[in-house]
Protein backbone atom coordinates (compact mmCIF):
# COMPACT_ATOMS: atom_id res chain seq x y z
CA UNK A 1 0.00 0.00 0.00
CA UNK A 2 2.56 2.40 -0.94
CA UNK A 3 -0.45 4.66 -2.32
CA UNK A 4 -1.31 7.90 -0.31
CA UNK A 5 -4.31 8.61 -0.10
CA UNK A 6 -5.59 12.44 0.17
CA UNK A 7 -8.37 13.15 2.28
CA UNK A 8 -10.01 16.50 1.49
CA UNK A 9 -12.14 18.49 4.47
CA UNK A 10 -13.51 21.66 5.15
CA UNK A 11 -10.98 23.12 7.95
CA UNK A 12 -13.33 24.10 10.74
CA UNK A 13 -12.89 21.89 14.09
CA UNK A 14 -15.37 20.00 13.74
CA UNK A 15 -14.62 18.85 10.06
CA UNK A 16 -10.81 18.27 10.47
CA UNK A 17 -12.18 16.09 13.11
CA UNK A 18 -14.01 13.72 11.45
CA UNK A 19 -11.02 13.94 8.65
CA UNK A 20 -8.99 13.01 11.65
CA UNK A 21 -11.73 10.43 12.49
CA UNK A 22 -11.97 8.65 8.82
CA UNK A 23 -7.71 9.38 9.02
CA UNK A 24 -7.26 7.14 12.21
CA UNK A 25 -9.68 4.28 10.47
CA UNK A 26 -7.64 3.84 7.68
CA UNK A 27 -3.93 3.93 9.07
CA UNK A 28 -5.51 1.10 11.19
CA UNK A 29 -6.23 -0.53 8.66
CA UNK A 30 -2.81 -0.22 6.56
CA UNK A 31 -3.31 2.89 4.34
CA UNK A 32 -1.25 5.70 4.12
CA UNK A 33 -2.97 9.14 3.88
CA UNK A 34 -2.64 12.99 3.91
CA UNK A 35 -5.33 15.88 5.08
CA UNK A 36 -6.00 18.77 2.66
CA UNK A 37 -7.84 21.46 3.38
CA UNK A 38 -10.21 23.91 1.23
CA UNK A 39 -13.01 26.54 2.20
CA UNK A 40 -16.41 25.86 0.91
CA UNK A 41 -18.50 28.85 -0.03
CA UNK A 42 -20.72 28.18 3.08
CA UNK A 43 -17.83 28.76 4.88
CA UNK A 44 -17.16 32.16 3.28
CA UNK A 45 -20.31 33.72 2.92
CA UNK A 46 -21.41 33.92 6.57
CA UNK A 47 -24.27 36.81 6.65
CA UNK A 48 -26.71 35.16 4.24
CA UNK A 49 -29.15 32.25 4.87
CA UNK A 50 -28.32 28.82 3.38
CA UNK A 51 -31.49 28.62 1.84
CA UNK A 52 -30.69 32.40 0.28
CA UNK A 53 -27.32 31.35 -1.44
CA UNK A 54 -28.71 29.38 -4.33
CA UNK A 55 -26.73 26.18 -4.27
CA UNK A 56 -27.52 22.77 -3.51
CA UNK A 57 -24.39 21.08 -1.60
CA UNK A 58 -23.20 24.40 -0.37
CA UNK A 59 -20.29 22.65 1.73
CA UNK A 60 -19.62 20.12 -0.46
CA UNK A 61 -19.29 21.51 -4.04
CA UNK A 62 -15.78 22.86 -3.58
CA UNK A 63 -14.51 19.21 -2.04
CA UNK A 64 -16.38 18.18 -4.86
CA UNK A 65 -14.44 19.99 -7.92
CA UNK A 66 -11.11 19.37 -5.79
CA UNK A 67 -12.40 15.67 -6.21
CA UNK A 68 -12.54 15.91 -10.04
CA UNK A 69 -9.72 17.92 -10.55
CA UNK A 70 -7.34 15.11 -8.49
CA UNK A 71 -6.46 17.69 -5.66
CA UNK A 72 -7.95 15.22 -3.24
CA UNK A 73 -8.68 10.98 -3.29
CA UNK A 74 -11.96 11.52 -0.93
CA UNK A 75 -13.99 13.93 0.82
CA UNK A 76 -15.37 13.53 4.52
CA UNK A 77 -18.62 15.25 5.19
CA UNK A 78 -21.50 15.62 7.51
CA UNK A 79 -23.72 12.90 5.43
CA UNK A 80 -26.68 16.04 5.88
CA UNK A 81 -25.30 18.50 4.05
CA UNK A 82 -24.65 16.06 1.17
CA UNK A 83 -27.37 16.80 -1.55
CA UNK A 84 -29.42 13.42 -1.97
CA UNK A 85 -28.11 13.38 -6.05
CA UNK A 86 -24.00 13.13 -5.96
CA UNK A 87 -21.71 14.51 -8.97
CA UNK A 88 -21.46 12.51 -11.71
CA UNK A 89 -18.46 10.22 -11.07
CA UNK A 90 -18.48 10.96 -7.54
CA UNK A 91 -19.85 7.72 -5.33
CA UNK A 92 -20.95 7.17 -1.89
CA UNK A 93 -18.33 4.99 -0.45
CA UNK A 94 -18.91 4.48 3.45
CA UNK A 95 -20.86 6.19 5.95
CA UNK A 96 -19.78 5.77 9.52
CA UNK A 97 -21.31 4.53 12.74
CA UNK A 98 -23.94 7.43 13.49
CA UNK A 99 -23.64 9.26 16.64
CA UNK A 100 -26.48 10.83 18.37
CA UNK A 101 -29.57 12.73 15.96
CA UNK A 102 -31.00 15.48 18.36
CA UNK A 103 -31.09 19.05 17.92
CA UNK A 104 -30.37 20.75 21.46
CA UNK A 105 -31.26 23.88 22.71
CA UNK A 106 -28.04 26.15 24.02
CA UNK A 107 -28.75 28.61 26.40
CA UNK A 108 -26.61 31.16 28.45
CA UNK A 109 -28.71 30.23 31.74
CA UNK A 110 -31.74 28.93 32.53
CA UNK A 111 -35.01 29.96 29.94
CA UNK A 112 -38.69 30.05 30.42
CA UNK A 113 -40.20 29.05 27.09
CA UNK A 114 -43.71 29.97 28.13
CA UNK A 115 -42.75 33.87 27.36
CA UNK A 116 -41.79 35.37 24.37
CA UNK A 117 -37.77 34.60 23.66
CA UNK A 118 -35.39 35.36 20.73
CA UNK A 119 -34.04 31.74 19.73
CA UNK A 120 -30.80 31.42 16.53
CA UNK A 121 -30.76 29.09 13.96
CA UNK A 122 -29.60 28.93 10.05
CA UNK A 123 -31.83 25.63 9.58
CA UNK A 124 -34.97 26.64 7.81
CA UNK A 125 -36.45 23.13 9.08
CA UNK A 126 -35.26 23.91 12.98
CA UNK A 127 -36.93 27.69 12.53
CA UNK A 128 -40.24 26.00 11.01
CA UNK A 129 -39.99 23.72 13.75
CA UNK A 130 -39.64 25.92 16.40
CA UNK A 131 -42.32 28.30 15.31
CA UNK A 132 -44.78 25.60 15.05
CA UNK A 133 -43.96 24.88 18.65
CA UNK A 134 -43.55 28.56 19.91
CA UNK A 135 -45.81 30.41 17.71
CA UNK A 136 -45.27 33.58 20.53
CA UNK A 137 -41.12 33.57 19.36
CA UNK A 138 -38.53 35.36 17.70
CA UNK A 139 -36.16 33.32 15.44
CA UNK A 140 -33.28 35.04 14.06
CA UNK A 141 -30.49 33.84 11.42
CA UNK A 142 -27.12 32.67 12.68
CA UNK A 143 -24.29 31.20 10.71
CA UNK A 144 -20.80 30.15 10.93
CA UNK A 145 -19.17 26.88 11.85
CA UNK A 146 -20.00 25.51 15.42
CA UNK A 147 -17.42 27.67 17.93
CA UNK A 148 -18.72 30.51 15.68
CA UNK A 149 -21.98 30.24 16.18
CA UNK A 150 -21.39 29.49 20.05
CA UNK A 151 -19.32 32.85 20.60
CA UNK A 152 -22.19 34.96 18.92
CA UNK A 153 -24.89 33.17 21.31
CA UNK A 154 -22.62 34.63 23.98
CA UNK A 155 -22.17 38.17 22.39
CA UNK A 156 -26.05 38.34 21.78
CA UNK A 157 -29.02 39.17 23.60
CA UNK A 158 -30.55 36.03 22.69
CA UNK A 159 -32.00 33.56 24.71
CA UNK A 160 -30.76 30.21 22.62
CA UNK A 161 -29.67 28.83 19.67
CA UNK A 162 -30.08 25.66 18.09
CA UNK A 163 -27.13 22.79 17.27
CA UNK A 164 -26.70 19.57 16.18
CA UNK A 165 -26.06 17.54 19.33
CA UNK A 166 -23.18 15.12 18.16
CA UNK A 167 -21.16 18.44 16.32
CA UNK A 168 -20.65 19.41 20.48
CA UNK A 169 -20.05 16.00 21.00
CA UNK A 170 -17.65 15.32 18.90
CA UNK A 171 -15.37 18.45 19.90
CA UNK A 172 -16.36 18.57 23.14
CA UNK A 173 -17.97 21.47 23.46
CA UNK A 174 -21.62 20.58 24.80
CA UNK A 175 -22.16 23.04 27.31
CA UNK A 176 -23.94 22.20 30.62
CA UNK A 177 -26.48 24.55 29.85
CA UNK A 178 -28.28 22.99 26.96
CA UNK A 179 -32.32 21.32 26.61
CA UNK A 180 -32.30 18.27 24.20
CA UNK A 181 -35.46 18.94 21.54
CA UNK A 182 -36.62 15.36 21.65
CA UNK A 183 -40.02 16.85 20.06
CA UNK A 184 -37.94 17.99 17.00
CA UNK A 185 -37.38 15.86 14.17
CA UNK A 186 -34.20 16.00 13.21
CA UNK A 187 -32.46 16.68 9.34
CA UNK A 188 -32.33 13.50 7.44
CA UNK A 189 -28.61 12.39 8.08
CA UNK A 190 -28.10 14.01 11.12
CA UNK A 191 -25.36 13.11 12.97
CA UNK A 192 -23.70 10.46 10.47
CA UNK A 193 -20.33 11.07 8.31
CA UNK A 194 -20.18 10.15 4.66
CA UNK A 195 -16.88 9.28 2.93
CA UNK A 196 -17.13 9.71 -0.99
CA UNK A 197 -14.42 8.93 -3.51
CA UNK A 198 -14.06 8.93 -7.28
CA UNK A 199 -15.98 5.71 -9.25
CA UNK A 200 -13.15 5.42 -11.21
CA UNK A 201 -10.55 4.91 -8.22
CA UNK A 202 -10.96 1.39 -7.36
CA UNK A 203 -8.15 1.88 -4.78
CA UNK A 204 -9.46 4.02 -2.79
CA UNK A 205 -13.34 2.83 -3.11
CA UNK A 206 -12.42 -0.28 -1.53
CA UNK A 207 -10.41 1.12 1.03
CA UNK A 208 -13.30 3.46 1.98
CA UNK A 209 -15.79 0.97 1.67
CA UNK A 210 -14.32 -1.23 4.56
CA UNK A 211 -15.37 1.71 7.08
CA UNK A 212 -18.69 1.19 5.93
CA UNK A 213 -21.43 0.87 9.39
CA UNK A 214 -24.56 -0.89 7.46
CA UNK A 215 -27.31 0.04 9.80
CA UNK A 216 -26.19 3.99 9.90
CA UNK A 217 -25.44 2.99 6.00
CA UNK A 218 -29.40 1.98 5.77
CA UNK A 219 -31.05 4.29 8.44
CA UNK A 220 -29.07 7.55 6.69
CA UNK A 221 -30.53 6.19 3.11
CA UNK A 222 -34.33 5.93 3.87
CA UNK A 223 -34.09 9.41 5.91
CA UNK A 224 -32.27 10.71 2.18
CA UNK A 225 -34.69 9.17 0.06
CA UNK A 226 -37.16 10.52 1.68
CA UNK A 227 -36.16 14.01 1.36
CA UNK A 228 -34.96 13.18 -2.36
CA UNK A 229 -38.82 12.40 -3.28
CA UNK A 230 -40.10 15.75 -1.48
CA UNK A 231 -37.30 17.64 -3.63
CA UNK A 232 -36.23 19.34 -0.46
CA UNK A 233 -32.79 20.25 -0.14
CA UNK A 234 -32.04 23.50 1.80
CA UNK A 235 -35.37 25.06 0.65
CA UNK A 236 -38.16 23.42 2.51
CA UNK A 237 -38.43 22.31 6.24
CA UNK A 238 -38.16 19.07 5.83
CA UNK A 239 -37.16 16.10 8.80
CA UNK A 240 -36.76 12.46 9.07
CA UNK A 241 -35.28 9.99 11.19
CA UNK A 242 -35.22 6.66 10.59
CA UNK A 243 -34.05 3.45 13.59
CA UNK A 244 -34.00 0.53 13.01
CA UNK A 245 -35.34 -2.29 15.77
CA UNK A 246 -35.03 -5.94 14.72
CA UNK A 247 -36.33 -6.36 11.69
CA UNK A 248 -38.38 -3.35 11.10
CA UNK A 249 -37.67 0.36 10.43
CA UNK A 250 -39.25 3.21 12.84
CA UNK A 251 -39.84 6.12 10.63
CA UNK A 252 -40.72 9.89 11.62
CA UNK A 253 -41.05 12.30 8.91
CA UNK A 254 -42.34 15.99 8.70
CA UNK A 255 -42.72 18.52 6.56
CA UNK A 256 -43.41 22.27 7.50
CA UNK A 257 -44.58 25.36 6.09
CA UNK A 258 -41.75 28.40 5.99
CA UNK A 259 -43.65 29.96 9.59
CA UNK A 260 -44.45 26.48 10.90
CA UNK A 261 -47.74 27.34 11.04
CA UNK A 262 -48.50 24.38 8.93
CA UNK A 263 -47.46 20.92 9.96
CA UNK A 264 -47.71 17.50 8.53
CA UNK A 265 -45.89 14.32 9.62
CA UNK A 266 -46.12 10.19 8.82
CA UNK A 267 -44.78 7.91 11.16
CA UNK A 268 -44.57 4.47 10.08
CA UNK A 269 -43.16 1.47 11.02
CA UNK A 270 -41.96 -0.91 8.22
CA UNK A 271 -40.37 -4.04 7.90
CA UNK A 272 -36.41 -3.87 6.94
CA UNK A 273 -36.90 -6.28 4.01
CA UNK A 274 -38.69 -3.13 2.17
CA UNK A 275 -35.95 -0.42 3.04
CA UNK A 276 -35.71 0.14 -0.31
CA UNK A 277 -38.39 1.84 -1.10
CA UNK A 278 -39.26 2.73 2.01
CA UNK A 279 -38.69 6.61 2.18
CA UNK A 280 -39.74 7.42 -1.17
CA UNK A 281 -42.91 5.54 -0.10
CA UNK A 282 -43.49 7.49 2.76
CA UNK A 283 -43.04 11.02 0.28
CA UNK A 284 -45.55 10.10 -1.60
CA UNK A 285 -47.94 9.34 1.69
CA UNK A 286 -46.88 12.24 3.15
CA UNK A 287 -47.71 14.58 -0.60
CA UNK A 288 -51.22 13.12 -0.75
CA UNK A 289 -51.11 14.02 2.88
CA UNK A 290 -51.26 17.79 1.80
CA UNK A 291 -47.56 18.11 1.71
CA UNK A 292 -48.16 18.82 -1.75
CA UNK A 293 -49.87 22.24 -1.52
CA UNK A 294 -47.49 23.14 1.24
CA UNK A 295 -44.47 22.06 -1.02
CA UNK A 296 -45.94 24.49 -3.71
CA UNK A 297 -46.40 27.55 -1.51
CA UNK A 298 -42.99 27.22 -0.04
CA UNK A 299 -41.51 26.79 -4.02
CA UNK A 300 -43.82 30.08 -4.66
CA UNK A 301 -42.52 32.24 -1.83
CA UNK A 302 -39.17 31.68 -2.89
CA UNK A 303 -39.22 32.16 -6.11
CA UNK A 304 -37.99 28.99 -6.96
Amino acid sequence: MNRVIKIGTRDSQLALWQAHTVQEKLQALGYSTKIITVKSKGDLTLDTPLYELGITGVFTKTLDTAMLNDTIDIAVHSLKDVPTALPKGILQGAVLNRASTQDILVTKQPVDLSKPCTIATGSLRRKAQWLHQYPNHTVVNIRGNVNTRLQKLQDSPWQGAIFAKAGLERIKLLPENHTSLEWMTPAPAQGAMVVVGLQKDLFCMQAIEKLNHIPSQLSTQVERDFLRTLEGGCTAPIGALAKIQDDTIQFTGSLLSLDGSKKIDIEKVIPLHLAEKAGENMAKELLKKGGDAVLKKIKQTMNI
